[in-house]
């Protein structure tokens, strides 16, 4: 069975998180501040419910909730704890309407910190404010029930053991309530499954594996073999990232994502596992209907079936063909791509 993941925005629903900036707060005086910010996290709590209903209706099993559902909350000066807001327990309350909806129509809820979060950054400041942050997403889940804080593992900094030591670190400093929540994610630029499982292994963390980053940063792993590893490093649900190349995959910075998912780019092994893959695609909902639609699913949770058209003209003729195609070749391919781009970075 597989739950498809809707990421933060919609692109048609009128469905919006509000937001501030610190300049515009550091305008009024601070009970003029805690009102707006109260205003905000009250509005963008009954979003998220609006947003949880319409993924019940639509047969999208997850949403993953933006990192700002709480404006700037830990912002070094114009942050803020809830219980300061003029509305602070009518605030947690809606997000906890949030959480009983959420498990009465069995979806999930997931949260993503901003790239600034770095657990091992060598600056003490930084993974200060990261854990921070994180401890904030983790008052959140608990009012919703998500499960996952999923974040990266950091820079590189010219030696990724040390790297991955001092994120070690940086996580044994979160609460215990917050490590059971946190996730780790490979990335297309640095840390590859095959970096990340050891101490994914060693600290009891789940991996969420990212099969684009791996395609575009290859390890040697096929998909088959990173997403059999990932799955044993989790202790509840697997969650794993899907989205196909702006340019496809011999166009120039496969990295980018495209606006919807070439279905051939559904790993052929994810096909009958019980899982959550979260769509990172730019036209969002419309992304996740169309790719239900390619591959035929049922609407909700969805079994897959077997696909009979072809992608190119938006349904999946020979999906099993080209993936099977896809995946034997997917390693010495994406090798290739990676090389090209390291040629290209070198020429800027």
């Amino acid at each position: 069975m597989i739950r498809f993941g809707l990421c933060c925005i919609f692109i048609e629903q009128p469905i919006k998180f509000r937001t501030t900036t610190a300049t515009h707060l550091l305008k009024k005086s601070r009970p003029e501040q805690l009102a707006k910010l109260s205003e905000l996290c009250l509005e963008n709590a009954r979003s998220l419910l609006a947003a949880f209903e319409f993924c019940a209706a639509a047969g999208i099993g997850c949403f993953r909730i933006n990192s700002q559902i709480l404006p700037l909350k830990t912002h070094p000066t114009v942050g803020y704890a809830v219980g300061d807001l003029p509305a602070g327990q009518q605030i947690v309350d809606a997000f906890k309407q949030c959480g009983n909806f959420l498990k009465k129509n069995n979806l999930r809820a997931s949260l993503h910190p901003d790239q600034f979060v770095v657990l091992n950054s060598p600056r003490a400041e930084v993974v200060a404010s990261s854990i921070a942050e994180i401890e904030y997403q983790a008052e959140v889940a608990g009012w919703v029930g998500a499960d996952v804080i999923n974040i990266h593992a950091g820079g590189g900094y010219g030696d990724k053991p040390a790297a991955l030591e001092r994120f070690k670190e940086g996580f044994k400093s979160l609460s215990a309530s917050a490590r059971k929540l946190v996730t780790l994610e490979n990335d297309d630029k640095i840390f590859t499954p095959a970096d990340l499982l050891p101490l994914c292994e060693e600290m009891r963390i789940p991996l969420v594996y990212d099969v684009h980053h791996h395609r575009v940063l290859p390890d040697g792993m096929s998909i088959g073999q990173a997403t059999a590893a990932a799955l044993k490093t989790w202790n509840r649900e697997p969650l794993f990232h899907l989205s196909s190349p702006l340019n496809g995959w011999g166009g120039p910075q496969p990295q980018q994502h495209h606006d919807y998912i070439d279905p051939a780019d559904f790993p052929a092994e994810w096909r009958h596992l019980q899982i959550t893959v979260e769509v990172e695609a730019k036209a969002k909902e419309l992304s996740i209907m169309r790719l239900m639609a390619d591959l035929g699913l049922k609407k909700g949770s969805v079994t897959l079936k077997n696909a009979k058209h072809d992608p190119g003209e938006g349904d999946v003729k020979n999906h099993h063909q080209r993936q099977k195609k896809h995946d034997t070749d997917h390693v010495e391919r994406d090798a290739k791509i990676h090389q090209k781009n390291q040629k290209v970075a070198k020429h800027k």
